[in-house]
C-alpha cells in the first residue's frame, strides 16, 4: 500500500510540475519578442478556453448529473460556471487596475514601460497562476487517485494533464517575466501554481477523502472552468493584442486550442 501511494505520489508531482517546462520554454529568449508574447498569450487563453469548456466544464457535468440527475446536474454546472466567471470578477474589481498608456509603440511598452504597465502585465500573470492553481488542486487529486486506483489509468491522466500544464505554465511565467524583467520571478510563480497538483493530492487524501464526492468535485471544476474562461478573455487576450498584430493574437489563440484538442484526443 505504501508503494502504491508513493507511486501515485510521484505521478502527481510529475503532472504538476510539469508548468516548470512550460516556464523555461517562454523564458528561453534572451531578448523581448513583441511577438513572441503577442503569440504566447494568445496560445495560452486557446489552451485555457479550450481545456475550460471542452474538457473541464465536461467532466463537471459528467460528476454532478452523476450524483444528482442529468438535468438538475447540467442546471448546477451551469450555476457553478458563472459563479466562478462572478467571484474572479469581484476580485478583479477588488484589485486596483492600471490605465495603459495610448501613445506609446511595442518597443516604448516594454522598454520604457511605465509602472502602470508593468503592474497590469504582473497582476495578469498573478492571475493565471491563481486560476491555474486553483484548477490543478482537483486534478491532483484526480491523479492520485487514479493512480492509486489503476497504475495505467494513473499513468494516463499523469502524461495528459502534465501536456495540459507545459503551456499554463507559460501563461504564468511570459506576462510575469515582461513585468519585472525577472526570470526566477516568472519561473518561481509558474513552479508554486503546479505545486497546487501534489498538494491537492495530500490534501484529498488526508482530509478530504472522507466526504469529497461527485458533487464537490463537480462544483469546483465548473468553477474553475469559468475563473479560466474569465481571465483569458478579460486578461490575456487583450494584452496580447495591445503588444502585437490581431492576427497573431488569434493565430495563438487557434494554436492553443489544436495543442489542447491534439492532447485530449492522444490520451482519450
Amino acid at each position: 500500500m505504501e508503494n502504491n501511494i508513493l507511486f501515485a505520489f510521484s505521478l502527481t508531482l510529475f503532472a504538476g510540475l510539469s508548468t516548470g517546462i512550460g516556464s523555461l520554454i517562454g523564458l528561453a529568449s534572451k531578448k523581448f519578442n513583441p511577438k513572441l508574447l503577442t503569440i504566447s498569450l494568445g496560445f495560452s487563453a486557446g489552451v485555457m478556453i479550450y481545456v475550460s469548456l471542452v474538457e473541464i466544464f465536461a467532466k463537471a457535468k459528467d460528476s454532478l448529473s452523476a450524483a444528482l440527475g442529468e438535468k438538475a446536474g447540467y442546471l448546477w454546472t451551469v450555476v457553478a460556471f458563472f459563479v466562478g466567471i462572478l467571484i474572479i470578477a469581484l476580485i478583479d474589481k477588488l484589485i486596483p487596475s492600471y490605465e495603459n498608456p495610448h501613445e506609446l509603440n511595442v518597443a516604448e511598452k516594454i522598454e520604457s514601460a511605465s509602472e502602470k504597465e508593468k503592474r497590469k502585465l504582473l497582476r495578469m500573470g498573478i492571475f493565471s497562476a491563481l486560476a491555474i492553481g486553483i484548477h490543478n488542486f482537483p486534478e491532483g487529486l484526480a491523479t492520485f487517485m487514479g493512480g492509486l486506483a489503476n497504475p495505467a489509468l494513473g499513468i494516463s491522466i499523469a502524461v495528459a494533464i502534465a501536456i495540459h500544464n507545459i503551456p499554463e505554465g507559460l501563461a504564468v511565467s511570459a506576462p510575469i517575466y515582461y513585468a519585472t524583467k525577472s526570470r526566477k520571478k516568472a519561473f518561481f510563480y509558474s513552479f508554486l501554481s503546479g505545486l497546487s497538483e501534489p498538494v491537492g493530492a495530500i490534501i484529498g487524501y488526508f482530509i478530504l477523502r472522507s466526504f469529497f464526492n461527485e458533487t464537490t468535485f463537480g462544483f469546483i471544476f465548473a468553477s474553475v472552468a469559468g475563473i479560466m474562461v474569465y481571465i483569458s478573455l478579460d486578461e490575456l487576450l487583450p494584452t496580447a493584442e495591445e503588444y502585437g498584430e490581431h492576427h497573431l493574437a488569434i493565430g495563438g489563440l487557434i494554436g492553443g486550442m489544436l495543442v489542447m484538442a491534439a492532447s485530449l484526443l492522444l490520451f482519450m
